[in-house]
Order: structure tokens, then C-alpha cells, then sequence
């Protein structure tokens, strides 16, 4: 038996809580993963996982075979990488998980000059505008927009931006231009269902908030921006969202004089493991995108 394929399988286990969720993950059958198991533990002459309600779980001697066991792995992993030379030969898989939007615009076009960088690495992005198990679904790292809900997941901040109300001028021109937030209660307003449909703004001070009728409601900002761009009304979004309309007039800014407060762009790392180098460059390499506001390729279509 292969002691570090022993060790991963066991970690991966652990981590995912099911011999079918780890095998899936390993690219391997569950028959496999199970007999890699039965041989440690007879090796060891210990029991390491007991089955509950809730799957599978380790033993005490499990949990802690467990922690010496990731720790090992991220050791040698690490040392491979260092030998390699600061990174300069990254290879295998990075799974990367990110908002659809934000990736299709931000990530996707300049993906070509990280994958150029790095010809051993090999990038599966998970797009979904949804908060999503980093352990479970095996994520090395994930970008995410917004408030972080309570998590144990490693969390680093990477850039933030102004939101704004906007509008293009075809829907301007016929319902008219908001001048105070309470003027858009009147308006046709397009909601983000991550978000809520009472909007508040502060100016010199003061604060003030509207219910917005949002009679649209999106689950995916793709389908907001789509609304946005089909002249169907208003909607609170980050600039990010709409850098390259915003820049060719496609699409307004409107209520300028009243702030919102911005959004962030986090990077969350998986709880209780060290961080990869890949996933480590990887996010100095968005991080370093949205620093210096990295352009959009200009689309035949939206």
C-alpha cells in the first residue's frame, strides 16, 4: 500500500465525510476508497472512522492521524513546489469557484496570460452565484462579492467597488430620471433575490431608504445585467458589473449626489488547510487584476 495515497484518501475522506463524496473527488471508484481504508486502519491496528447519522466522522485516534496526516501532505506538497523553484513549475489542478458574471467579465479574458505563465497548470472553474461548500465540493479557493455570511473558511479581501443606481437612457428617456431615492418607488426597479428590495443610501449624513416595488426579481446576475441592457429598468449594482457600458454610455449612472455602500471581493480559502501555492498565485494574479483595472474585452453582444 502507497503510504502518501493512503494518507490523501483518508484526509479526503475526513474532509468530505463520505467514502463516495472522496472518490468522486479522487476520480477513483468507492470500492477503492473503502479497501484503501480497511488497509490503513489494519496497518495501523486502529479504527479510524465510525458511520453516524450524519455519515462518516473520525475516531479519536482518527481525528488525529487526520491532522498529521494533512499536515504532511501540504508539507511535501509545499516542498515540491519550493525545489520547483518559487513557483515557477505549478502544475496539476486548480479548482477555483466564482460568480458567474464576475468571472465571465473579470477572470475568463485574461485567463490566457496566467495559463501562459504557468503551461503545467490546469484551471476548473466552478461559476455560481451561490455560497458553496469549499470542503465538499473540493475548492481550492473561491472568489465571492458581498458580506461573508459566519464561516470558518480563511477569508482575504482583494478589492472593493463603488455601487451605483443605473440605467440605460433608452429606459431614462421614458419613465424618466429618479432625482431622490424616494422617487424611485415610482420606478419599474429590477432586484437581485441575493439581495434586498429595500434600498438605502446616505448623503452628507443622512440616510434614506425605499421599497422598491421590483416587480422583476433575478437569481443570477447574468440575468440582471440581461434586464438592465433590455431597457426594463433600474438596479443597483457594483461598477464592476457594468465597466465597459458605464465607459460607452450603454448604461447610466443615475442618484450620483447619494452613496451606497460598495462591495467587496473576497478570496476564501477552505477551513482547517493551508492554502496551495496555485491557489496562493492564483488569487495574487486577480488581486493584481483588479488593481490595476484590468480591461474588458470589448463583446459582439451582451
Amino acid at each position: 500500500m502507497d503510504r502518501y495515497q493512503a494518507m490523501a484518501t483518508f484526509v479526503r475522506v475526513v474532509e468530505t465525510g463520505s467514502f463516495s463524496a472522496a472518490a468522486r473527488q479522487l476520480r477513483v471508484g468507492q470500492p477503492a476508497v473503502s479497501k484503501i481504508i480497511a488497509q490503513l486502519e489494519a496497518r495501523l491496528q486502529v479504527s479510524l472512522l465510525v458511520r453516524s447519522t450524519h455519515g462518516l466522522s473520525p475516531t479519536e485516534a482518527g481525528q488525529f492521524y487526520f491532522e498529521r496526516a494533512r499536515a504532511s501532505i501540504q508539507e511535501a506538497d509545499e516542498a515540491e513546489l519550493a525545489a520547483r523553484g518559487a513557483g515557477a513549475g505549478l502544475t496539476g489542478k486548480l479548482r477555483v469557484s466564482a460568480p458567474t458574471t464576475f468571472a465571465r467579465l473579470r477572470i475568463v479574458p485574461c485567463l490566457p496570460e496566467f495559463l501562459a505563465a504557468h503551461p503545467g497548470l490546469d484551471i476548473e472553474l466552478i461559476l455560481d452565484d451561490r455560497v458553496i461548500d469549499l470542503v465538499a465540493e473540493g475548492i481550492d479557493v473561491s472568489m465571492r462579492m458581498g458580506s461573508l455570511p459566519d464561516s470558518t473558511a480563511v477569508a482575504r479581501k482583494l478589492a472593493t467597488s463603488p455601487r451605483a443606481v443605473m440605467a440605460t437612457p433608452a429606459y431614462l428617456e421614458r419613465a424618466g430620471e429618479p432625482h431622490s431615492p424616494a422617487d424611485l418607488a415610482a420606478h419599474e426597479t429590477l432586484v437581485y433575490s441575493q439581495q434586498t428590495n429595500v434600498w438605502s443610501f446616505m448623503r452628507d449624513g443622512t440616510a434614506a431608504s425605499v421599497a422598491v416595488r421590483g416587480r422583476v426579481r433575478l437569481s443570477a446576475m447574468e440575468g440582471l445585467r440581461a434586464a438592465v441592457l433590455a431597457d426594463l429598468g433600474l438596479t443597483i449594482a457594483s461598477e464592476w458589473v457594468f465597466a465597459e457600458e458605464l465607459a460607452s454610455g450603454h448604461v447610466r449612472k443615475v442618484l450620483t449626489s447619494w452613496q451606497l455602500p460598495p462591495v467587496d471581493l473576497w478570496a476564501l480559502f477552505p477551513a482547517g488547510r493551508m492554502a496551495s501555492a496555485k491557489a496562493r498565485l492564483f488569487v495574487s494574479f486577480v488581486e493584481g487584476l483588479m488593481r490595476e483595472g484590468a480591461a474588458i474585452p470589448p463583446r459582439n453582444n451582451t
